[in-house]
């Protein structure tokens, strides 16, 4: 989407969204590394993680459907369904980046199927969901209910992608088709509803444009900052503490 057809609005939210991003993995490597104590498995620095991870993918969801729309009046069967197959690809070959990155830097605990895996895979399966418009978010709901269910569900490695695992299983990100897809489709739902055939539905009045430049910034290249902002703030941690980080 070029700037022009960009909302604020949403470029804010995916900016707020990584800023939380990234004082969460700041968090998380202090205590990764035993340099500051936080409990990050437990109680609010959870629920933080657990809230920019929903943020994200709401945002994503809000974003497809917009993207849908508007490629929709040019693009139609194989060819819009194909659009998104590889735009999906291509999130998901980042994720991959991030496997081998984190395989290489941890060993233990690497990413296998984190954030932008399971964006790249909702993006590659919107095409099957655009159909159902605002039931996407009844859809969400199932999806949600149905990860609560399966991560009670110990299994077979294979099984990660759909919230399986064995009990012995732990990663740095692990964001399963379910419950985490759910939040994707919730937010294509939205999308339907505020942004019909990829207009705002309101006039937006009152947003301090100029004050939120440094968001909207982070927001429209969210991508590339996912991707290189955790080698920054391991060399910012090591740099600042002397502690062995990088």
């Amino acid at each position: 989407m070029s700037d022009a057809g960009r909302y604020p609005e949403i470029d804010l939210l995916r900016g707020i969204a990584i800023v939380m991003m990234i004082v969460f993995h700041t968090v998380f490597d202090l205590t990764f590394f035993q340099i500051v104590p936080f409990d990050v498995a437990d109680g609010p620095w959870r629920y933080f993680a657990y809230a920019t991870a929903s943020l994200f993918l709401l945002v994503a969801g809000i974003s497809l459907a917009i993207s849908h729309a508007r490629t929709a009046s040019y693009l139609h069967g194989r060819a819009l369904a194909q659009k998104f197959l590889l735009r999906g690809a291509g999130i998901f070959c980042c994720g991959l980046l991030v496997t081998i990155a984190t395989w290489w830097y941890l060993q233990e605990g690497f990413v296998i199927f984190g954030i932008l895996h399971l964006i790249g895979v909702a993006v590659m399966l919107s095409p099957l969901f655009f159909r159902f418009r605002y039931w996407n978010a009844v859809i969400g709901i199932v999806f949600i209910v149905l990860g609560w269910i399966l991560a009670t569900v110990p299994g077979p490695a294979g099984l990660l992608v759909f919230g399986i695992h064995p009990l012995t299983f732990w990663s740095v990100d692990y964001t399963p088709i379910f419950p985490w897809m759910g939040l994707v489709l919730i937010g294509m739902a939205a999308g339907e509803f505020a942004y019909p055939g990829g207009e705002r539905r309101w006039a937006l009045t009152g947003l301090p444009l100029n004050a939120i430049v440094p968001l909207t910034f982070l927001g429209r290249h969210s991508l590339v900052i996912y991707l290189v902002h955790q080698p920054l703030i391991l060399l910012v941690l090591s740099l600042a503490t002397g502690a062995p980080v990088v």
